[in-house]
């Protein structure tokens, strides 16, 4: 196992740099400390080549193409101060209310404009006997982004040999404050040889949030007993989608009561056996299978995104739930430490 530090690109005067960690099975993850965006996850095939299974760029300048940009699909990074879209892009907490952008019609997105993912974020590696790790670090400013509080983020990615990369997350905040971290990165386990329509999925959860017609969540828990989208048992995405007539972009409530790490979902390629297992300690995940996502984006190498081309598994504290009753731990409290883990283990 090792990691590794290249200049990625030069931005605004500063040097960005892209961090490389290994494993003894020849796994590979790319991140780079623009936005602590992954870039790459490769694996190696048995005839000596090598699958590309995430959606990012080969040259740092392709993170601001028209196509991209105009699409803004968020490949790879880590987004914040509050993932996911707020409603009406407002909020109130302990008596006072806070405006934030709207740069998703009228709610905001991920964070607003300038989020976690367009930030330079201080980076650097740790080697320990059990994985290779690159730490990642943010200070987030008071009423960035129209967010209360001083806040300081970091990140750990760590990949060992069971073929496992941990995104661990630590923030903590002068003044009460909504914190709710993902990791935006978009998975084709067939190295996009083909759409994700032919993956398999299983979501551990019974419930989901209901969503209005801007996307956001309304607060309303639905049962998903006897619903075309339970994934208790495995179904293809596929035949969900023709079901529904549409594409995911379900947030799943998992069937756990605390804030531990838990296997709560599993994604498997028929074509090659390759599968991706998903242990988070979050209350939920946003599962999306890109419907939105631009047929325009294309990687260097040739390997084509676009719609139904890569699936996200966003697990994150309840989207709009600093809007909610009852939703868990939205908002971190001054001098409060929020943590969070989440595991993708493939198998290839």
């Amino acid at each position: 196992m090792q990691a590794t530090k290249s200049n990625f690109a030069t931005h605004n005067n500063q040097e960005i740099d892209l961090f490389t960690l290994t494993n003894d099975n020849g796994m590979t993850v790319k991140i780079m400390n623009y936005g602590a965006t992954i870039t790459s996850i490769s694996v190696p095939n048995q005839d000596g080549t090598r699958d590309e299974l995430v959606c990012g760029f080969e040259n740092f300048d392709n993170y601001f193409s028209e196509s991209y940009t105009s699409n803004a699909p968020y490949f790879g990074s880590i987004v914040g101060r509050y993932s996911s879209q707020i409603k009406n892009s407002k909020f109130s907490l302990n008596g006072k209310e806070y405006a934030l952008a709207a740069n998703c019609g009228a709610n905001n997105l991920h964070g607003g404009v300038v989020g976690y993912d367009k930030k330079i974020w201080h980076a650097e590696t740790i080697q320990t006997e059990a994985a290779s790790v690159v730490k990642m670090s943010l200070l987030s400013n008071h009423l960035e982004e129209g967010f209360p509080g001083n806040v300081v983020v970091q990140v750990w990615f760590s990949l060992n040999n069971a073929n496992e990369l941990s995104i661990k997350y630590q923030a903590n905040s002068d003044a009460d404050t909504p914190l709710s971290l993902t990791n935006h990165t978009y998975f084709n386990l067939s190295g996009f040889s083909d759409s994700i329509e032919s993956h398999s999925v299983q979501v551990h959860a019974g419930k989901k949030l209901a969503m209005d017609d801007t996307g956001a969540a309304t607060g309303e828990i639905v049962n998903l007993d006897g619903q075309q989208d339970d994934l208790r048992t495995t179904q293809t995405i596929k035949e969900v989608h023709t079901k529904m007539n549409d594409g995911f972009e379900h947030y799943y409530i998992f069937d756990k009561n605390n804030f531990e790490l838990e296997k709560v979902a599993e994604i498997n390629c028929p074509s090659n056996g390759r599968k991706l297992e998903i242990s988070s300690s979050e209350p939920g995940m946003l599962f999306y299978t890109g419907k939105y996502t631009s047929d325009a984006i294309v990687r260097e190498t040739g390997e084509k995104f676009g719609k139904y081309r890569a699936f996200c598994c966003e697990t994150h504290r309840y989207p709009n739930g600093i809007n909610m009753e009852n939703a868990p731990n939205c908002i971190t409290k001054a001098g409060e430490t929020f943590e969070s883990e989440t595991v993708f283990k493939l198998s290839f």
